[in-house]
């Protein structure tokens, strides 16, 4: 099954979840090439992008490996959320995302993120600035709703596909769970019921059987998964294995995962320069090693390490022992 967004079509139906902090080039780039439908940026702050800001260009930066890359922007202005996608198609994205789920006090507080779902009307005029200042397809992610009491998430759904949104993701949650709680997979089913576009059900997806879980719950079109791919750059494909086949594929064997992680931190290197390049890749290496023989000790020694040979020298000191002992045992 493929899904249909304006005029791309997905190769699939799983999809990354922009996740601030985590799904910058390098990290997309990988879980693309690992099969993912689609990817999307972490999310912008329309006002930071259209002041062409280091951090927002940065950010907003792809390759073409990642098509159809979408970049996801956050914001309260309709005319600025609006400059800030047409500055982004200008740099290539084929499909822009506005975030109307963020929970964080920081984004909601200035009125953005998932705060917009207490404002039907900002929201609209915000959804109509963005679809009519591009011409590629505009998405939109939220939350059930604010609160237990306000699940609007159906009503503002229809809004988005009368104004031209091509395709809705839905996190189980309203904003007042945060991430606490379970997502209410089986609440999706109230926007499907309420729009012909594509609607993507996230939350709380982190095996295989979740994502199948959360499909027959929610009658979604697709799956989009976030914290399940932490340090599981090829989780998405073999989701995306099992609900066409039912066959699970096995994760990676330790020295593909070793060479998997020294490829990404070589290429965070690249992208960040070496000071931020280490401090962003801690996160990614101790993901990667969670569950594994020793893996305390490896997270403590990458913390403390200060250069990129440091850190290849212990990524290569950690797996080759293990290696030599799954061969001994073999």
């Amino acid at each position: 099954m493929t899904i249909q967004v304006g005029n791309i079509n997905l190769k699939g139906r799983v999809i990354l979840a922009p996740m601030s902090g985590v799904t910058d080039m390098p990290f997309r780039r990988l879980v693309k090439a690992h099969g993912a439908s689609l990817v999307i940026s972490e999310m912008i702050a329309s006002q930071a992008m259209i002041r062409l800001t280091r951090q927002s260009l940065r950010m907003s930066s792809h390759v073409p490996e990642e098509f159809p890359m979408s970049v996801q922007l956050a914001g309260c202005e309709p005319e600025v959320m609006g400059e800030a996608a047409k500055l982004n198609v200008d740099r290539g994205a084929q499909i822009i995302d506005i975030n109307m789920g963020c929970p964080v006090k920081k984004v909601v507080n200035g009125h953005a993120g998932s705060s917009l779902m207490r404002d039907e009307t900002l929201a609209a005029k915000i959804l109509e600035a963005t679809v009519k200042a591009v011409n590629v397809p505009v998405t939109l992610k939220m939350r059930t709703g604010w609160d237990d009491k306000n699940r609007n998430a159906p009503r503002l759904a229809k809004i988005a596909e009368d104004l031209g949104v091509q395709m809705i993701t839905i996190h189980g949650r309203t904003r007042c769970q945060l991430y606490n709680g379970r997502a209410d997979w089986s609440f999706i089913q109230s926007v499907k019921d309420a729009v012909k576009i594509p609607v993507i059900g996230n939350g709380d997806v982190v095996t295989e059987e979740d994502a199948q879980n959360l499909l027959k719950q929610s009658g979604a079109d697709g799956v989009m998964v976030g914290r399940g791919a932490y340090g599981r750059p090829w989780f998405l494909n073999q989701i995306d294995h099992y609900l066409k086949t039912g066959e699970k594929l096995p994760d990676p064997g330790l020295s593909e995962k070793k060479d998997i992680m020294l490829a990404h931190f070589d290429d965070m290197m690249l992208h960040y320069g070496e000071e931020t390049g280490i401090r962003m890749a801690r996160k990614h290496m101790a993901w990667y090693s969670k569950g594994l023989p020793s893996s305390a000790d490896f997270r403590v020694a990458v913390n403390q390490a200060a250069l990129p040979q440091n850190v290849r020298d212990l990524i290569q000191s950690y797996f080759d022992p293990l290696l030599e002992s799954q061969e001994r045992s073999l």
